[in-house]
């Protein structure tokens, strides 16, 4: 099976310009493509998954990948996808971001001896001259056509600023530059940038002829991919202070049974052949079994192999009902905040971040949710009492066990 048939397999094309030679390219390792993250926070989340599954792939087959952070672009904010305009970050805000992005990427890319590279479009479009971009890459593009787009229509409806309908051009812009400097000469992205990365292959193809080589891939589901990295307490990062291994291990291990095979396609190593196996019988228990290995293969990829071997076996002890595994994710809390050895339920709750206010956590409360050491509370005036360990439950699969610090 080629690298090619093998993504197509997976689910992960969508829509293709030059179908014959991407292929090509791809399977005799010769696509130096690019796929660029503006950096908006100061860790990638799992949104991002998808896209850098698919590069460490590309480069395992030969291909050389490009991985553009967003300095620049980030200035200015893509419209695509979004019905508000992104917050305005500051420069060091920005490179911040910037710095935490390489660092991660890291465990997905091999960096050595000019396998991959990083490069930040900060570097040049920080330097453009205003006239000049206008007169060199602004002349390439229609505004009827750019208007055209789902990206901007969208927002036409409650209002597109300046600054973010050139965001298309800047985007476009990088193609050209990567493709002069670098040779790159294949674009990946969202099926959300499918506008945006059109106008890089056409900017090149008519600045500097038909000949230019240049061509773009879209990932299906990318933008349902950035969805799947949201839940009711905000993003799953990569990075673990900010989600524990074991937190993510059980975000991939409560996944729907209808998602898990299309994230074990789209996201694992496991041999696409064992999971096509595995989808023909697929049933009953069968899915717990297949999102214990979705959960554990993504953790063993974000954070180690030992880390995933930790939180595996924490999820197997609660749900077999040993609440008191080593592993169990924990929370220190102050001796100060109890009173007399007790403290009130609802504070509790909140201190052990199963909650991110008192209401919610009485809300949480009055619906059944909250569960301690096998105790479903209800009142939610109770006060707990500091005697031995103590283990919150929130719904049916987040623990959290509390030590007074």
């Amino acid at each position: 099976m080629t690298t090619f048939e093998e993504l197509k397999r997976r689910g992960l094309l969508a829509q293709l310009t030059d179908e014959k030679e991407i292929e090509e390219l791809v399977n005799a390792g010769k696509a130096t493509f690019y796929i660029g993250f503006d950096p908006t926070a100061d860790s990638l989340h799992v949104g991002h998954f998808m896209a850098l599954c698919l590069m460490k792939r590309l480069q395992m087959a030969g291909n050389k990948p490009i991985v553009l952070i967003g300095g620049g672009t980030a200035m200015i904010g893509d419209p695509s996808g979004k019905t508000d305009m992104r917050k305005m970050m500051t420069p060091e805000t920005i490179q911040h971001n910037v710095d935490c992005f390489k660092k991660q990427m890291s465990n997905f890319i091999d960096f050595s001896d000019d396998k991959a590279i990083i490069v930040n479009n900060a570097d040049w479009l920080m330097k453009l001259n205003y006239v000049e971009i206008l007169r060199e890459v602004g002349a390439h593009f229609s505004v009827n056509r750019m208007l055209s787009h789902e990206c901007y229509k969208q927002r036409m409806e409650r209002g597109l600023t300046f600054l973010e309908f050139n965001y298309m051009i800047m985007q476009s812009y990088d193609f050209l530059e990567l493709f002069e400097k670098y040779g790159c000469n294949m674009q990946f992205g969202g099926d959300d940038q499918w506008a945006n990365m059109l106008g890089g292959t056409e900017l090149i193809r008519r600045k500097l002829g038909k000949d230019a080589y240049a061509m773009t891939i879209t990932l299906l589901l990318n933008s349902e991919g950035k969805k799947m990295g949201k839940t009711e307490k905000g993003a799953v990062w990569l990075d673990p202070e900010k989600t524990s291994p074991y937190e993510f291990f059980q975000y991939w291990r409560n996944v729907a049974d209808t998602d898990v095979i299309k994230c074990l396609k789209m996201l694992t190593f496991v041999p696409v052949e064992e999971i096509e196996e595995m989808e023909k019988t697929l049933e009953g228990a069968e899915y717990n079994k297949a999102k214990e290995l979705l959960a554990y293969e993504l953790t063993k990829l974000v954070h180690g192999e030992a880390e995933a071997s930790k939180a595996k076996e924490a999820s197997k002890a609660l749900f077999g009902g040993n609440s008191s595994n080593e592993n169990m994710p924990t929370v220190e809390i102050d001796s100060a905040d109890f009173n007399d050895s007790t403290i009130g339920l609802l504070n509790l709750v909140v201190k052990a971040g199963l909650a991110t206010s008192v209401s919610e956590a009485r809300r949480l409360v009055q619906q059944g949710g909250i569960t301690i050491n096998d105790e479903k509370m209800t009142d939610a005036k109770a006060q707990i009492k500091l005697e031995g360990e103590i283990i919150i439950r929130k719904g049916k699969k987040v623990f959290k066990k509390v030590i007074v610090k």
